[in-house]
């Protein structure tokens, strides 16, 4: 039996296929941004210690 190992593009263009394009980026959007705004709530939460001082 063959072991079948998918690199991350395979995958993706299986989703593609599987699901359409529109749902596979905004899943891939969604993701992008949520990282963002975890990055801004950090960064927000720093300049309101800051201005605490």
């Amino acid at each position: 039996m063959e072991t079948i190992t998918n690199t991350p593009i395979e995958t993706f263009i299986k989703a593609i296929g599987n699901f359409g394009f529109p749902l596979v980026l905004a899943v891939y959007l969604l993701l992008r941004f949520e990282k963002k705004i975890e990055s801004l709530t950090e960064a927000i939460n720093q300049l309101q210690q800051v201005i605490k001082k």
